[in-house]
C-alpha cells in the first residue's frame, strides 16, 4: 500500500502537461481505456470540462442510484459525442494493429509479413518431405544436369568451329 501512496504522491506533484503525457503513455494500446485516451486528447486543447480536483477521498457513487434517462429513444442514457476534429498530439493510440484513423501500424504489418513468410517456409519444407515433393526435386536436378550437359556440348562444338576457322 505504501508503494501506491508514494506513486500517487509523485503523480500529484507533476505539472499538468507532464501528468497528461504520463497518462497517455499508460493508456496507449489499451482498448478498454479508450475513453481515458479521448479525454486526454481534449486536455491539450482546453475543451475538457475538468470540474473540481480529484482527490484520494472522492466519494464513490452509490450503487443503488440509477441515473435517469433523458427521454431519448428507448429511454436509454445518451451517449456522449466522440471528440472529432481535434488536433492529435504525439502518436495516435493503436488498437488491434490499427491507428485511430484506421491505418495499419508498422508493427502489425511487419508481424503479418513475418507470419506469412514463416508459413511459406514451413509449407516448402513439408512439401519437400512428401514423395511428390521429392519427385519434383529429382526432376529438377535431372533437368539441370541435362541442361549442363547440353551447354557443354554446345560449347565444345563452338570451340571446335573456332579453331577450324583460323
Amino acid at each position: 500500500m505504501s508503494e501506491t501512496s508514494e506513486l500517487l504522491g509523485r503523480l500529484a506533484a507533476l505539472p499538468d502537461d507532464k501528468l497528461v503525457s504520463v497518462l497517455r503513455a499508460a493508456v496507449a494500446g489499451r482498448p478498454g481505456l479508450g475513453a481515458v485516451a479521448a479525454a486526454l486528447a481534449t486536455a491539450d486543447t482546453g475543451h475538457a470540462d475538468t470540474g473540481g480536483p480529484v482527490t484520494l477521498d472522492t466519494n464513490v457513487i452509490d450503487a443503488d442510484v440509477v441515473p435517469v434517462a433523458s427521454g431519448q429513444v428507448g429511454g436509454a442514457m445518451p451517449v456522449p459525442p466522440v471528440p472529432s476534429g481535434l488536433p492529435m498530439t504525439g502518436a495516435p493510440t493503436a488498437t488491434g494493429g490499427y491507428s485511430t484513423s484506421g491505418v495499419p501500424t508498422f508493427d502489425s504489418v511487419r508481424d503479418k509479413v513475418e507470419q506469412r513468410f514463416g508459413t511459406a517456409q514451413g509449407m516448402d519444407e513439408l512439401d519437400r518431405q512428401t514423395p511428390a515433393g521429392r519427385s519434383v526435386d529429382e526432376q529438377w536436378e535431372a533437368r539441370e544436369k541435362a541442361a549442363r550437359a547440353r551447354l557443354d556440348q554446345i560449347r565444345k562444338s563452338v570451340h571446335g568451329n573456332d579453331s577450324g576457322d583460323k
